[in-house]
């Protein structure tokens, strides 16, 4: 079994609501690190699990969308808290979704909020 990650870090804005956090509850910025873990047990013709530039690309566009914006403001985000929880949820099915070639693969999303916690979303 074959296990590649790519990784990416980004800039974004949140707050979070229906309950007392503290300053979580006041707009503030998080530096994330986005890693997609994709597993495989065969290499292709070129001896790679997934091409990684591919996935960087895929990366990237996700990336993109939440870069210096502001979490809560996305539609994604409509009525629910941007926690890292739900942040690697919605990074998942994303990814899910514009990767469907390498979908074969098994993945799994794992989110940093800064240095302090780390969250994984994988389904199955």
């Amino acid at each position: 079994m074959y296990k590649l990650a790519v990784k990416k870090d980004f800039i974004a804005q949140h707050f979070l609501f229906g309950g007392d956090w503290g300053a979580e509850n006041q707009k503030h910025s998080h530096h994330y690190r986005l890693e997609i873990q994709l597993t495989g047990k065969d290499l292709d013709s070129h001896g790679f699990v997934v091409d990684v530039m591919k996935v960087n690309e895929h990366l990237e566009e996700l990336i993109a969308r939440f870069r210096d914006k502001t979490l809560n403001d996305l539609p994604e985000f409509k009525d629910i808290n941007p926690s890292i929880e739900n942040l690697a949820h919605i990074s998942y099915q994303t990814l899910h979704r514009s990767m469907h070639e390498e979908v074969a693969l098994t993945f799994k999303v794992k989110i940093w909020e800064d240095e302090i916690a780390w969250v994984v979303y994988r389904e199955g």
